[in-house]
């Protein structure tokens, strides 16, 4: 073999290089929102449902055996299971705006909803979905109980400390649901975790 044809062999091989592997396609923004998506849905309507049935059949179960009774004290006195019929909010705010309240209701209901599906978080899924139950939990009395759609009063039968609501007005299932997602949902958003996963953390002050 001549020395030109071994320099001509040696520098097609130095100038040959091993295929690199194809770089992979970043996600589109079509295929963004639906990455991490199926647990917070999940974990959302799961603990939703879960709320809503307890509230329900809690609801049902004071009715129908302790309505027109005396109060039945339960934990030793730090509740009281006394029913009452409330036409307000929750823990009896708004009495006389009944119709309102129901469609305020559904409203939250809907933005819930609307936005579940940009949820990646599982905190706020948790928080959400307890006052997605909650609050269709006491939209079911106000569609279906006396007087009539969108009138219903709500059956609320927990009183804490004393009957009768002396110490703390009368709530039920649904009411606390309402409030322990939503002091959960405004505790996250004070930490600076959003619904969308992301975390805003505070810059610290440039030291002058």
């Amino acid at each position: 073999m001549s020395t030109d044809q071994s320099s001509d062999q040696w520098s097609s091989a130095e100038g040959d290089s091993p295929e690199e592997p194809a770089a992979k396609e970043p996600a589109t923004s079509d295929d963004a929102p639906r990455r991490g998506v199926g647990k917070p849905l999940v974990l959302l309507f799961g603990i939703a449902v879960v709320a809503l049935v307890i509230d329900v059949l809690t609801k049902v179960a004071v009715v129908a055996n302790l309505e027109g009774h005396p109060p039945v004290k339960v934990l030793g006195g730090l509740f009281y299971l006394d029913v009452l019929r409330n036409p307000g909010a929750a823990f009896s705010l708004a009495t006389g705006l009944t119709w309102v309240l129901a469609l305020l209701a559904i409203v939250v209901v809907g933005v819930i909803v609307w936005l579940a599906p940009k949820l990646r978080s599982a905190g706020w899924a948790v928080g959400l979905g307890l006052v997605l139950g909650g609050a269709c939990g006491n939209l079911v009395d106000r569609i279906f109980r006396a007087p009539g759609p969108l009138q219903g009063h709500v059956v609320d039968f927990l009183s804490f400390l004393a009957p009768g609501g002396q110490v703390w007005p009368v709530f039920n299932v649904a009411d606390s649901c309402i409030v322990v997602g939503g002091v959960l949902v405004v505790l996250l958003s004070l930490l600076g975790r959003d619904y969308d996963g992301t975390v805003v953390r505070k810059k610290k002050a440039r030291e002058s």
